[in-house]
């Protein structure tokens, strides 16, 4: 199955080599890129303590540029929303890591769970806001910090030419709801998925199929959980 991958760049290339282990062939097109602020996330560590959040793994990656002035903050207890997230923390040093397999909301209610005192969110924009919402429901004092923007990348017609003018894939696949907009915001890549098309649209989660057309929706497959593992075993 020829297989289109929107992801950043970074993300992207992984998820081909999943794919092509999977038998199918990827199509990249990534359409945001991240913009990383490595100074705003040192300072919310240097000047706060307690647990750290994240909701995306981008957020790790952040940290990850930091080197060793991290270290200090590797014992903090981390929430992470997926697994994958959570790995990668861990895979980065830090020893005590948490994470939910729901969304922003459910993160919220493990970090209640959790009783962590105060809460460091390192938070990206765009983002939902279920997490945020949730931890004022629950009572838990938290401070954000954004660390991470993902900057569209807006795809040139050749490019979309390439991708859709011969085989055109089979299947999308979106990560977020942002993504999704920004796919059918573009005048090309709306006329390349057509109402009567029968491209599958591969959602990860309720959330992100929002941010595709009414008219499409027939089109959408959501991953009954909001990773990877679940989106791809859908194909």
């Amino acid at each position: 199955m020829r297989v289109l991958v929107t992801r950043p760049a970074h993300s992207a290339t992984r998820t081909a080599q999943r794919l092509r282990d999977m038998g199918h062939e990827p199509l990249l097109l990534p359409l945001r890129q991240p913009l990383h602020d490595n100074v705003a996330a040192l300072a919310a560590l240097a000047t706060t303590s307690g647990a750290i959040a994240v909701t995306s793994a981008e957020a790790i990656r952040v940290l990850s540029a930091l080197g060793e002035k991290l270290r200090p903050h590797l014992a903090r207890l981390l929430f992470a929303v997926g697994e994958t997230t959570a790995e990668e923390a861990r895979s980065l040093g830090f020893r005590s890591v948490a994470s939910s397999q729901g969304n922003g909301g459910d993160l919220a209610d493990l970090v209640a769970a959790g009783k962590p005192g105060t809460l460091l969110y390192l938070a990206g924009a765009p983002r939902a806001e279920a997490f945020e919402r949730r931890l004022r429901e629950l009572g838990i004092h938290f401070s954000v910090v954004e660390c991470y923007r993902m900057q569209p990348v807006v795809p040139g017609p050749a490019e979309i030419e390439a991708i859709f003018s011969s085989s055109r894939p089979e299947a999308i696949l979106f990560y977020s709801r942002q993504t999704a907009e920004d796919f059918f915001r573009v005048r090309e890549l709306r006329s390349a998925v057509p109402e009567h098309s029968e491209i599958r649209l591969f959602c990860l989660s309720e959330a992100v199929a929002e941010g595709v057309p009414a008219a499409l929706r027939k089109n959408v497959v959501i991953s009954p959980m909001p990773d990877e593992e679940s989106l791809l075993s859908l194909l």
